[in-house]
């Protein structure tokens, strides 16, 4: 449950008053930007909501928002508390299978989880007494970055909420724990798995891609799509895809990660071959009926493949640092099925 702000205030300078307290000479000898780096402290990391100084090596980690305890986690470090997962968890435990996976394989008992329903739980950061919180993966606003730049130095997204491409994920929020060097080895080694997995399957080589959002199957009087400032839209080129020209040219001047347009301008999308979404086979039998969708050249060659957004496996096809290697082989196997109906 959402905390009242004066009780999420007054916790996190509590905090804040013991952290002061315990610190030592804040010098801006030795700090560095974001990127790269040796893993010595300070640091500081400029981020879009303002920097982050992190005067000595964490011991304490906490993460916020979707996702960012991945990267510590994969790093072999186990976070204080982090978010639970509020959508793609079958099983309703707050953690999502591989992370789940990933703590057995450290031994490690499960974090804090931060109830995050209704937005960010800041008495139960604060409680969690972190030395840093990550979030570069986020929707942080200045005021949800403010409050908890109160409890420990915060390090959100680079550029805008929820726009950071998984590679950076690892490097912003390594870099605040000094395990730059090790971020650089394991985004090879997912690098790695990718090619692996993209080589089985020549077809999808310059095949172009979008990825639609959620739509109900009662209402298709409009089509939403990811822009190519959203994640989703930006693996397919991790996968040796391509982003069509309407889906690029439509997220120029907007930093939106997703949009919507009227099914009337359907004809926008007669440049993609494969459509990507969430939604089931009513969803699927709704639009290729429907006089105006069915249009679409994708839709109407049935290169479309369709995800529940309600399980593990359609939540990973949002990739992040653990998710990416835990669905690969059955995502791009998809992809490809889809590719073989593009003539």
């Amino acid at each position: 449950m959402k905390r009242p702000p004066g009780l999420r205030v007054f916790a996190a300078v509590a905090i804040l008053l013991g952290t002061l307290a315990g610190c030592g000479d804040s010098s801006e000898t030795g700090r560095e930007s974001a990127g790269g780096g040796t893993g010595a402290f300070p640091v500081t990391i400029e981020h879009a909501l303002g920097k982050a100084t992190i005067e000595k090596k964490p011991e304490r980690v906490a993460t916020v928002n979707w996702a960012n305890h991945e990267v510590p986690l994969a790093l072999g470090v186990v976070p204080v508390g982090m978010a639970a997962a509020n959508f793609g968890d079958d099983d309703g435990d707050g953690v999502l299978p591989w992370v789940d996976e990933k703590l057995k394989e450290l031994e490690a008992e499960r974090p804090v989880l931060f109830d995050e329903t209704d937005g960010i739980d800041f008495e139960a950061v604060a409680n969690t007494k972190p030395d840093v919180i990550l979030a570069g993966y986020s929707g942080l606003t200045k005021e949800d970055y403010d409050t908890l730049s109160e409890i420990a130095p915060v390090v959100a997204y680079p550029d805008a909420p929820w726009a950071t491409p998984w590679r950076e994920v690892i490097r912003i929020n390594a870099k605040a724990i000094g395990l730059g060097a090790e971020a650089e080895k394991l985004i090879k080694d997912i690098e790695g798995g990718i090619g692996a997995a993209v080589a089985k399957y020549p077809q999808l080589k310059g095949k172009s891609a979008m990825f639609m959002t959620h739509m109900d199957p009662n209402d298709v009087s409009e089509v939403g799509f990811y822009t190519t400032h959203d994640t989703r839209t930006l693996f397919f080129e991790d996968l040796g895809m391509t982003t069509p020209g309407s889906i690029a040219e439509a997220s120029k001047g907007s930093d939106k990660f997703s949009q919507t347009v009227s099914s009337e301008r359907i004809d926008m999308f007669d440049d993609v071959d494969i459509i990507v979404g969430y939604g089931d086979d009513k969803l699927l039998a709704q639009i290729s009926d429907d006089p105006l969708l069915s249009k679409v050249p994708a839709i109407e060659r049935g290169s479309v493949y369709l995800m529940s957004g309600t399980t593990p496996a359609g939540t990973a096809a949002n990739p992040t640092p653990l998710a990416i290697s835990w669905v690969l082989e059955d995502y791009v196997k998809a992809l490809a099925e889809a590719a073989d109906k593009v003539k």
